[in-house]
């Protein structure tokens, strides 16, 4: 599993602690991370003691209950509460996950919260996913097709064609992957990383999309796909328990077989 690494050239310091009730008998302290580019300080952390016999069963229940009741400075994303949207994607207990999937009697101890690691941070727990989305868009993930359109119906697939998007359609690009594997740490700039190949490989199985010759030849670079080695981070951490890295060398197996 991938760890929590800082940026280079920072320190985090002990921040604030915010204690619980003294009525509170079970409590739980959320250690998490801070920092706002305004305030010219470090990152530090600040710890909160949150009374868990108010509080809902997840890890993002505990962070909002921390900004309603303790802190409302804190800043993290969040959406659907249900695992669909990837918005509340952040590293928890050294692992990167969605916090509204991740229960907190799954995390041993304090319960750490950090950002997705080796992202820019915008404040708090809120990285910086401008390129990411950028790298998405890069593979058209969109269906491409030369015949026209059929009139008045869908383009039909069989069950057995549909059945080939199982595994991939379920991505909700939270970012997990990418941030968890580290040649997408060292080479973001031209890797486009598990969660985007994961995305790629979505359209290239697709029945319908006619466009397959020039999506491989898109993905055709030293760096674009092969920066991937199998280290197999990004299957261990996808909240979605999809698998890219078997995506990942499915493309490669098409790129070798259209040269055969």
């Amino acid at each position: 599993m991938a760890e929590f690494r800082l940026p280079a050239n920072s320190t985090v310091k002990k921040g604030k602690f915010f204690k619980a009730d003294d009525a509170a008998t079970n409590v739980r302290k959320f250690n998490v991370y801070r920092w706002n580019e305004d305030d010219g300080e470090n990152p530090r952390v600040d710890t909160y003691e949150v009374d868990m016999d108010k509080c809902g069963p997840m890890v993002l229940d505990g962070l909002i209950k921390i900004k309603n009741e303790i802190d409302p400075t804190l800043t993290f994303r969040r959406s659907c509460r249900e695992g669909v949207c990837g918005s509340c994607a952040m590293n928890v207990g050294g692992t990167n996950t969605l916090a509204c999937t991740k229960a907190n009697d799954e995390v041993k101890g304090d319960i750490n919260i950090y950002p997705l690691p080796h992202m820019e941070v915008v404040k708090d727990l809120v990285t910086d996913l401008t390129h990411f989305y950028a790298q998405y868009s890069s593979i058209k993930p969109w269906m491409q097709t030369q015949s026209p359109a059929p009139s008045g119906v869908e383009r039909l697939q069989s069950p057995e064609d549909r059945a080939k998007l199982d595994g991939l359609y379920e991505c909700v690009l939270c970012a997990c992957c990418s941030t968890s594997c580290p040649s997408y740490w060292w080479n973001s700039d031209k890797y486009l990383g598990p969660a985007v190949l994961l995305q790629a490989y979505r359209w290239l199985v697709d029945s319908r999309d006619e466009n397959t010759g020039e999506r491989l030849d898109d993905l055709e670079d030293p760096f674009r796909l092969y920066r991937c080695h199998t280290i197999m981070n990004c299957a261990n951490t996808c909240p979605k328990g999809l698998n890219p890295a078997k995506a990942i060398a499915e493309i490669k197996k098409m790129m070798v077989e259209r040269q055969g």
